[in-house]
């Protein structure tokens, strides 16, 4: 057994006046499969990367073993495969390289001898990972491996994680935590903890605790008003006194009085003070997420899509053929398949982006649609003119993303200094934020935090708004779907 120390960890970006982490301490065994789990930008990532030694820091942080992180950049992604496989790992043996990509379901024989480029994004992420499960005497630190793969490579990759030890994993999939993690490292406001076993164990306990700890805490917010009051009484008495002394006759004996009585309020007033203080500390450190809202529009027809024996093409390549499928007011209709199997497709066909197509279908007259892309690549600029060029309320936009965790620092950057996860955030807060009759989104939750998932789910299910999209989520599948389109039946 290995210990992870970290002692008084404290640790801001240079020019930032907000800390990521401020005093925090707790421990972690290296041998364990440990999912690292929090808000975005409450400082996942920067923890691996303070494990890597690549920030300064005030505290300590003791490990008895260097660190690798995944994703390894590729400097050169025209490259074999190969080649950069002993980039990576000078030392590796072929034989070693191609059981574990035997066990990640991936041709050794096809992968190697081709430029890295033209992998899928699935399998240059299996290619990498068996890499990294290569290096020997090294704790390993797996930064958001899920982004990039479809369901079924989830699958596979969570069981080769679940035949390893020794790593620390930042996902945001609660199913693919489930199937390859047995401890959890959850980051809250101003804590951190630390607690055996998989996410939906540490969840239903999180639940029953935060329920409890909301009832005291709102006992305690009652008794703080209480002694507020009190308080108040004492000061607006005091104040009285004080006016009394104009116009007295003994001016001397009542303002001698006046001021003993002053002297005793102030140190009523000053000991209540101290004990709303202490009051107030005892307020418990909870993870919130409001609830959020969503402002749909019912269309004027029961059907808003239909296809009927519908095939796609993309520069005359046959996507699928005969797709038959129909959109009503309040379906969520999830597409569900293979990357690269024509679910994104059928989004563009929809939109009217350049894809060929054979078959009947109707997309319904003056359908209003709310778009949230695959690829946020283009969220660059001030926010408040992006904000503003898709239509929409500023302020609620930014009250929809205050509610899903950014700081009121992060309005203040621009669009392109913020993380993925927070990219993703913008466009989501947008498409809430339109009246529409159809919501279209491509895979919505890619970096998004789990508790942000937790709220878009209990959103979705409370204001049930007509929604298509495509996500790898197995808990949001399965929560939000009324109707499967499932591509993989189409082959």
């Amino acid at each position: 057994m290995a210990l992870i120390q970290v002692k008084n960890l404290s640790f801001c970006y240079d020019g930032s006046y907000e800390y990521i982490f401020d005093d925090v301490s707790f421990v972690f065994d290296s041998s364990f499969k440990t999912a690292l789990i929090g808000r975005n930008a409450r400082g996942k990532t920067t923890f691996l990367k303070l494990l890597m030694g690549e920030y300064e820091y005030h505290g300590e942080i003791i490990k008895s073993e260097d660190c690798e992180y995944f994703p390894y950049p590729i400097e050169d992604i025209k490259q074999y495969t190969i080649d950069i496989c002993y980039e990576i790992d000078a030392h590796l043996q072929q034989w070693e390289l191609e059981r574990e990509l035997n066990f990640l379901e991936v041709d050794s024989d096809d992968v190697f001898y081709r430029p890295f480029e033209t992998l899928s994004k699935g399998e240059q992420t299996k290619v990498l990972l068996a890499v990294l499960f290569l290096k020997h005497n090294a704790f390993l630190l797996i930064d958001e491996p899920t982004n990039h793969l479809d369901q079924s490579s989830r699958e596979i990759v969570a069981r080769y994680l679940k035949r390893q030890t020794g790593f620390l994993l930042v996902s945001h999939d609660r199913h693919f935590i489930d199937m390859c993690c047995d401890h959890i490292i959850a980051i809250n406001p101003t804590s951190i903890e630390v607690m055996n076993g998989n996410f939906s164990t540490w969840y239903f306990e999180k639940q029953k605790r935060d329920e409890w700890e909301l009832a005291q805490n709102s006992k305690l917010k009652k008794d703080i008003m209480k002694m507020e009051i009190s308080r108040r009484r004492t000061a607006n008495w005091s104040d009285q006194v004080e006016k009394s002394k104009i116009g007295a006759a003994d001016k001397g004996y009542v303002g001698h009085m006046a001021a003993k009585m002053m002297k005793r309020s102030k140190n009523i007033e000053k000991r209540r003070n101290k004990a709303i203080e202490e009051k107030k500390e005892l307020l418990k450190d909870i993870e919130e997420y409001d609830d959020l809202k969503i402002f749909p529009e019912r269309y004027f027809q029961p059907i808003l899509i239909s296809f009927s024996h519908m095939s796609l093409f993309y520069e005359n390549k046959i996507l699928f053929e005969d797709l038959s499928f129909v959109i009503m007011n309040q379906d969520r209709v999830l597409l569900k398949g293979k990357n690269g199997c024509g679910k994104s497709s059928v989004i563009s066909f929809i939109l009217n982006q350049g894809v060929q197509c054979q078959g009947d279908y109707m997309i319904g007259s003056r359908l209003k649609i709310s778009y949230v892309p695959q690829d946020c690549s283009h969220i660059i600029g001030d926010m408040d003119d992006f904000i503003c060029s898709y239509h929409v309320d500023i302020t609620l936009v930014k009250t929809i993303l205050r509610k899903l965790g950014f700081s009121r620092l992060h309005f203040e950057r621009r669009l392109e200094e913020l993380s993925e996860g927070q990219k993703k955030k913008m466009m989501i807060a947008i498409s809430l934020a339109t009246s529409a009759h159809l919501y279209i989104w491509d895979e919505p939750l890619n970096y998004i935090d789990i508790f942000s998932r937790i709220q878009i789910e209990k959103l979705i299910l409370e204001y049930q708004p007509t929604l298509l999209f495509v996500e790898h989520d197995t808990f949001f599948q399965e929560s939000i779907a009324t109707k499967i389109i499932d591509f993989d039946e189409l082959i």
